[in-house]
C-alpha cells in the first residue's frame, strides 16, 4: 500500500464518519421534532434506510434551518435547567446574592454599575445585557 492509497483510505473513513454523523443528527432531530406527526417520522425513518444518501441530502435542504432552531431551543432549555439544578444545590438565593453585592457596595469593594450588573444576574432580569460591563482593575502588586 503506498502513500496515496493511505490517503484514499484515509478520506474515504472520514467522509463515512462525517455522513454517520450528520445521519444521527438527522434522526436525533427527527425525534425531537414535536410539531412533526409520528407517520411522518415513520416515513423520514424508512427513506434514510433505503435512501440514506439522498433522504440526508433532501431532509438538510427542506428542514435545516428548523433543525437549527431545534438544536438551539434543546440547548437553552439544557442550560437553563441546568442552572436552576445549581442555584438549587449551592444553597444560593437571590436575595442572598443582592445582599453580598450590596455589602461588597457598602463596603467599597465594587461600584454602583458593578453592583446593578449583580443585582440583575441575581434576579435574572435582562438589565445585566443592557449595563455595559465594567472593566476589571488591575490588582496591585
Amino acid at each position: 500500500m503506498n502513500f496515496w492509497d493511505l490517503m484514499v483510505t484515509f478520506f474515504w473513513t472520514f467522509a463515512f464518519i462525517a455522513y454517520l454523523m450528520v445521519l444521527f443528527s438527522i434522526i436525533g432531530d427527527i425525534f425531537r421534532d414535536q410539531k412533526l406527526g409520528g407517520f411522518a417520522k415513520a416515513v423520514w425513518i424508512v427513506f434514510l434506510v433505503f435512501v440514506p444518501f439522498l433522504t440526508a441530502l433532501v431532509y438538510l435542504i427542506a428542514r435545516g434551518r428548523g433543525m437549527n432552531e431545534r438544536s438551539a431551543a434543546s440547548a437553552r432549555a439544557a442550560r437553563a435547567d441546568t442552572d436552576a439544578y445549581i442555584r438549587s444545590v449551592s444553597g444560593s438565593s437571590p436575595a442572598n446574592d443582592v445582599a453580598q453585592a450590596k455589602s461588597l457596595l457598602d463596603s467599597g469593594a465594587i461600584t454602583q454599575a458593578e453592583f446593578e450588573v449583580l443585582k440583575a444576574k441575581a434576579l435574572g432580569t435582562t438589565a445585566a445585557s443592557s449595563v455595559p460591563p465594567v472593566p476589571a482593575t488591575p490588582a496591585a502588586v
